[in-house]
Order: structure tokens, then C-alpha cells, then sequence
């Protein structure tokens, strides 16, 4: 009996002693538990920027975009305005030619009607082209 007793009370012991194990698992889990969590907390937070990150990436990328687009447009855009400019200063030459020219007509066919004119005309055709002649112009 006593070797009954002995391992009753070796049974109790270990009872006893029980309580005290889970509790210790229990507080091995309940400093898990906060560690995970924080783990968690961190790899959600790791997560969330890494998305974060991505996004600014692509926005960055795309205002990156969007000013290169903006810079070859305007780019092209004075290369094209500097060809009208171009062109105008042409065109405005050949005005300013053809406007000289035309003051210079008309000065000439105003003289043809003042007093004299018959006779400034008469010597301005100082070559007089005779009936049944034909008059040939050599280039």
C-alpha cells in the first residue's frame, strides 16, 4: 500500500506541478502571441508599403511620362513655329519686292498722264516695232 500511496502522491505531485506547466505554456503562448501579432503587424505594415512604394513607382512613372510627352511636344512645337517664322520672313520679303515693284508702276503710269507724258512715253520706246514685223524676245 505504501507503494500505492507513494504513487498516488507522485501522481498528485505531478498534478499539482501541471497547473504550473501550462501555465507556463500558456504564458510561453500568451509572449508568443504578442510577438506574432507583432510580426503580423509588421509584415501587414511591410505589405502596405511595399504596395505604397509600387504605387508611387507607376505614379512617378507616369508624371515621368507625361512631362517627357509634354517636353518633345513643345519641342516640336517651337520647331514649328520657328518654320512659320521662317516662312513669314520669306513670304514678307517677296511682299516687300513685289510692293516696290508695284509703287514703282504706278509712279511710272501717273507720269504717263501728267503734262509731258506723251513724250516720256515716246522716249521710253526708243525701239518701235514696224508694221508687218514680228518682234523677237531673246532670253
Amino acid at each position: 500500500m505504501q507503494s500505492l500511496s507513494a504513487a498516488l502522491e507522485a501522481d498528485m505531485a505531478k498534478a499539482a506541478s501541471s497547473p504550473t506547466r501550462p501555465r507556463s505554456r500558456s504564458s510561453d503562448r500568451s509572449a508568443k502571441d504578442p510577438v506574432d501579432a507583432v510580426t503580423r503587424a509588421a509584415l501587414i505594415q511591410n505589405q502596405g508599403d511595399r504596395r505604397d512604394m509600387l504605387c508611387s513607382g507607376l505614379a512617378l512613372a507616369v508624371k515621368i511620362g507625361l512631362i517627357s510627352l509634354g517636353g518633345v511636344s513643345l519641342v516640336r512645337l517651337s520647331m514649328a513655329y520657328q518654320e512659320r517664322l521662317d516662312r513669314h520672313g520669306e513670304l514678307a520679303a517677296v511682299v516687300d519686292v513685289e510692293t516696290n515693284k508695284l509703287l514703282g508702276l504706278q509712279q511710272r503710269f501717273d507720269r504717263l498722264f501728267t503734262l509731258g507724258g506723251r513724250d516720256r512715253l515716246m522716249d521710253e520706246q526708243d525701239q518701235w516695232i514696224a508694221p508687218n514685223r514680228l518682234r523677237i524676245i531673246w532670253r
